[in-house]
């Protein structure tokens, strides 16, 4: 496993546990909004120096180290199922006890369905009831992860542009703040996930978004889907189209975009996130497609 970054403890990122955070390097989207960049972009492509990796022995002399004092491990990237180690690595991982939830941009679900071995051979669902019940269930018999988010980053026709993998420049001006960045039907649709691969094409694979969150909805894991909303990549109509993605599921959280650190496109540290009562307004149209919408 390649490990970008480890940061140390944090009481945010797992729903109800202590926690620290594995960040792994590597990303098959350029999403111009990352504030990831050391951990998305080559060397060459990084204006400023990245992190320092960890190599796995340090990692887990840390960790054998907090068992007992922190509760979960949540692994995030760059993108973790482009690593073809991921199944063995969360596997170490449990066995000294933790919880592992994963973050991930849906892009390959055979990954996730290799974290879920009894959902891929066709396993009952569990009970809804129980999950709502005690959001810190268990996962089914034989599963590696105990939560899993996943990013819905644009409706299906703006993926491309919103990820950086459209043929438009990535360096290409972020939109003004009226105007929603026009986009054609992607006719052309390539793999974008192939494990062990940074990136492999310029456009992404819609089937395979389609697909991870099916999978996670059936998942009977506790789980969520989020958005960071961008002033001229997100529109209300945008709103709309990515609640019908992920209608009837239990979370989506709608995140304000960060423009005072480093990103991926360093343009769009000038750009002017929504307003409150826009977020509002955009978080009104979610609630009605899923249980619960929130703003974070």
């Amino acid at each position: 496993m390649i490990i970008g970054g480890l940061q140390k403890f944090s009481m945010l990122d797992y729903p109800g546990l202590l926690s620290a955070i594995i960040f792994t390097e590597g990303c098959n989207f350029r999403c111009h909004f990352c504030y990831n960049p050391m951990l998305v972009l080559p060397k060459g492509e990084r204006s400023k120096k990245g992190h320092s990796r960890v190599s796995e022995d340090d990692l887990f002399v840390f960790l054998k180290e907090r068992v007992g004092k922190l509760e979960g491990i949540v692994i995030t990237g760059g993108e973790p199922t482009l690593h073809r180690d991921l199944p063995e690595f969360i596997k170490k991982i449990k066995d000294l006890g933790f919880k592992i939830k994963l973050d991930t941009n849906g892009t390959n679900p055979e990954m996730l369905k290799k974290l879920l071995p009894l959902l891929s051979r066709g396993g009952k669902r569990g009970l809804k009831g129980d999950r709502k019940q005690n959001p810190l269930n268990p996962p089914l018999q034989g599963g590696l992860i105990d939560y899993i988010a996943m990013d819905i980053k644009a409706p299906l026709e703006k993926y491309g542009e919103v990820v950086g993998l459209s043929d438009l420049s990535l360096r290409a001006k972020p939109p003004r703040r009226s105007e929603a960045i026009s986009v054609g039907a992607l006719n052309e649709i390539a793999s974008s996930s192939r494990g062990g691969t940074s990136r492999n094409d310029n456009f992404v694979n819609l089937s395979n978004i389609q697909k991870s969150i099916k999978i996670i909805i059936e998942s009977n894991l506790p789980y969520e889907f989020r958005t960071t909303l961008v002033p001229g990549l997100h529109t209300l109509k945008d709103i709309k189209k990515m609640g019908a993605l992920v209608k009837g599921a239990d979370k989506w959280y709608l995140q304000q975009f960060k423009s005072d650190t480093d990103l991926v496109n360093s343009d769009f540290q000038k750009l002017r996130p929504f307003t409150d009562k826009e977020i509002e307004k955009m978080r009104k149209i979610g609630e009605k497609f899923v249980k619960e919408c929130e703003v974070r």
